[in-house]
This record gives structure tokens, C-alpha cells and sequence, in this order.
């Protein structure tokens, strides 16, 4: 099996290493990384300059874009052949609700099952990386179990790890996203020049966080395994707003 890693925190992160480690037992490993931190980048392609292509001392190939920019140029010319899977992560903090429309990690993930290879998206629920190697062995367990019994047809999974013990770990649990308040407030400093500047504000805390979400699992100790899709259509509006423009309006 050949998987492709990648991440959004850079080729230097702790979470990276551990994840390429935790994939080099199912077959041959390729890791193309950002070279820097992209956090909150989502699904943003680099088209204004041209991206490079290093090689770091552990063998680990990074490039000055986003993840999304990473694992679209392994996927259209930088791998002599496609890999059979997409891991990104281990990001450092969760991505859970409405983090995934901005996530980076997820982003990645994203770019390889939008090319149609099973990808998986994998976060510690807290930042610090505490339990880092209880995380590695859990994205390794999911692997061997998509190995084992393949889910059919191309999937995106994003995966959040609560920062426990392995043996602490209750388990897997198949989850809904739940949903945040609003961010907080943007905070406003001034420059060394006395301009004026903005901070983005925090994530906002877990409004939907009910039995079934991945707030809920990974807070009551389990892994969250949530199934994401691409397609943004709002079903259910759709005849409203088609009977809408149908109605002559004066």
C-alpha cells in the first residue's frame, strides 16, 4: 500500500513524524508537507507565485504552500504513482463542528478524496500533544482496520483523539458534527507604528454538543470518526428558493 501524509502545522511538527511513523507497517510512506504552519488555511490553492519542492534531512518533502497545496502537487505530477490512501495530521488540536470549514488538516484529506483515494483526517483533541503516541497508535488502528475490511468507494474521514492513555481510550464512535457559538471577539492591539491591528478571535465553544457528535464522543473518552462529503447543496432549500425565482416578482 502506497500513503501519502501530509498536515497543516508543517514538515517540523511532532504530530507529522508521529503520524508517518504510525503508517510506515501498511506499506510505503510519502510525506509532502508544508513548510510552514498553515492552520485555518481550509481548502486554499496557491496562484499567485510558484511553489518549490525540498527535501528535508528525514526524508520528509515540503513545500511553501498549503496542505491543500501539498497534496494536489503529489496527486498531479510529483508522485510517480498515486497512493491508495491520504492521512493528514496529527494536528495539534481538535477539528470538530464547524472547525472543518476552516481546518487545514481536514483540508488536506479533502484534496485526496475530491481526487478520489480514501483519505483520513486525524487531530488531538487538545493542543500540546499531550499523549501524542496513544494518538499515533489509534490513527494506526483505523488504518488497520480500513485494511482489513475496506469501506467501499472513495471516503473522507476526520478523526479527533481525545488526549488520554491508549489503554484510557473507550473506543470508536461513528459521529455527527456537532456545532460552536460565534468566535469571540476579534482583539484589537496597536502596531509598534500606531496602527491599529485585529487578532482573530478564539473558536467559540460546543453549542450542539449532544449524544452522537464528535464533541460528545471524544469528551466522554471515545474517538470521534466522522464521515465528511463535499457537496455544499442545501437539499431541502432548493425547491423553496426554485419556486421562489419562479414566482413573478414585481
Amino acid at each position: 500500500m502506497r500513503i501519502l501524509v501530509s498536515n497543516d502545522d508543517g514538515y517540523l511538527a511532532p504530530g507529522l513524524a508521529a503520524l508517518a511513523e504510525a503508517m510506515r507497517p501498511f506499506g510505503e510512506v510519502t510525506v509532502v508537507a508544508p513548510e510552514q504552519n498553515h492552520s485555518g488555511a481550509s481548502n486554499s490553492l496557491t496562484l499567485t507565485r510558484p511553489l518549490t519542492v525540498h527535501r528535508a534531512d528525514n526524508g520528509f518533502l515540503f513545500i511553501n504552500g498549503t496542505p491543500t497545496d501539498c497534496v494536489h502537487i503529489a496527486l498531479t505530477g510529483l508522485l510517480e504513482q498515486p497512493p491508495d490512501l491520504v492521512v493528514s495530521g496529527i494536528n495539534n488540536g481538535q477539528n470538530m463542528g464547524d472547525d472543518t470549514i476552516y481546518s487545514g488538516t481536514v483540508a488536506g484529506a479533502m484534496e485526496g478524496f475530491l481526487f478520489g483515494v480514501p483519505s483520513m483526517a486525524f487531530s488531538l483533541v487538545e493542543r500540546g500533544y499531550a499523549h501524542l503516541d496513544s494518538a499515533a497508535r489509534v490513527a494506526a488502528d483505523v488504518v488497520a482496520r480500513y485494511i482489513a475490511d475496506p469501506i467501499p468507494g472513495p471516503f473522507l474521514l476526520n478523526v479527533n483523539i481525545p488526549n488520554l492513555p491508549y489503554a484510557a481510550v473507550r473506543g470508536i464512535a461513528g459521529t455527527r458534527l456537532g456545532k460552536r457559538h460565534h468566535a469571540e471577539p476579534v482583539i484589537r492591539s496597536e502596531s509598534p507604528r500606531g496602527e491599529t491591528i485585529y487578532w482573530v478571535g478564539g473558536a467559540g465553544s460546543a453549542r450542539d454538543a449532544g449524544p452522537g457528535t464528535d464533541f460528545h464522543a471524544t469528551a466522554n473518552g471515545y474517538v470521534s470518526v466522522t464521515p465528511l462529503q463535499v457537496d455544499l447543496t442545501h437539499d431541502e432549500q432548493l425547491p423553496i428558493v426554485s419556486a421562489w425565482l419562479q414566482r413573478n416578482h414585481k
